[in-house]
């Protein structure tokens, strides 16, 4: 990639503290906004549903389908619930044939949940996808899964790509939704480094931790509307921003942030697949969002990278039918 194309890119999704509320890959961005004070209680929350027997205070894990079959791990975004996956579910309990046992993440501290183990310190930040990825990889293990396929969507494709790299032994195949390997280079310079970086997330902290809840919350609801084109499916996502705990969702966007996975990726042997969707702003073509995605995961090139058109980030909600059709094709492989 050319430094003018990165500098073209890093100037659109670049979101000073103040005004996190973009669209695009600024959705990035726009997960700053996503979350809201967590004395409410999500309508989410219970479903009736099982939960696995799993004792952490950084997740739980909702668990769906045949019970003995093929297991897949399904990571929600940042301030968002397991709900997202609801049509996923549907479609691949719907199969002929094929039996899934689906594992679906909650983090705590979003969309309803309680913090627990990821509250961070008073007046201080903590990471969230790190530890909670380690969770998963304890959830793994315990439960006896073998080589799970795992699907992180956004901040949950980080996870997918901490727990790959840090655990090749227990990821069968990955799935990473419209998430790049080190999102802080969308806020700085090019070539710009996680130290560097680490200001400006700062910056970003601070502005998500202060001001009126009033104003926070209205950033929020434009944030998740501009994440889903699909006026009909905003209101789960919406209801989990309001939900989410809001210093959780600072630090763990703060945490995304300074977060360079990208001299991680060779140690990653299971095969992958990132699927994304084009920056939404009329001069960020289709190539140059493609040139991006080649960089961001150059240090793992057998990676299959697959843009879905006419789609915001929620592409599961958006493009239900095309991300399905890699889902099952990258399954299949």
């Amino acid at each position: 990639m050319t430094r003018l194309v990165l500098a073209a890119a890093l100037a659109l999704l670049a979101a000073p503290a103040a005004a996190i509320a973009q669209d695009g890959h600024a959705n990035h961005a726009a997960h700053a906004a996503h979350a809201a004070p967590a004395a409410q209680t999500s309508a989410h929350a219970d479903h009736g549903h099982h939960h696995a027997d799993f004792k952490s205070d950084r997740l739980h894990v909702r668990v769906d389908g045949d019970m003995d079959g093929r297991d897949i791990i399904l990571i929600p975004g940042l301030g968002s619930s397991p709900e997202v996956w609801q049509s996923t579910v549907d479609h691949l309990t719907a199969q002929d044939g094929v039996g899934w046992r689906i594992h679906r993440i909650h983090v705590q501290g979003f969309a309803g949940a309680p913090a627990e183990g990821n509250a961070p310190p008073a007046g201080g930040h903590a990471p969230v996808a790190a530890p909670v990825a380690e969770e998963i990889a304890r959830y793994i293990r315990e439960k006896g899964l073998t080589k799970p396929i795992v699907v992180g969507h956004s901040m949950g494709g980080t996870m997918g790509m901490m727990l790959a790299a840090r655990h090749p032994d227990l990821v069968g195949k990955l799935m990473v939704v419209d998430m790049v390997p080190f999102m802080g280079a969308m806020f700085g310079a090019p070539g710009v480094t996680a130290e560097q970086v680490t200001p400006t997330a700062d910056q970003v902290w601070t502005g998500m931790t202060s001001g009126p809840d009033a104003e926070y919350n209205a950033r929020a609801a434009a944030s998740v509307t501009g994440m889903i084109n699909t006026e009909s499916l905003r209101a789960g996502p919406l209801e989990d921003a309001a939900t989410s705990d809001r210093a959780v969702s600072a630090s763990a966007f703060r945490e995304l942030i300074v977060t360079d996975l990208r001299p991680e990726l060779p140690k990653i042997t299971a095969p992958v697949e990132v699927v994304y969707v084009k920056f939404n702003d009329a001069r960020m073509t289709p190539e140059i969002t493609d040139m991006i995605y080649r960089a961001s995961f150059a240090n793992l090139p057998g990676a299959t990278l697959k843009r879905i058109d006419d789609s915001a980030h929620f592409i599961m909600l958006d493009q239900p039918a095309a991300f399905f059709a890699e889902l099952d094709a990258f399954i299949a492989k």
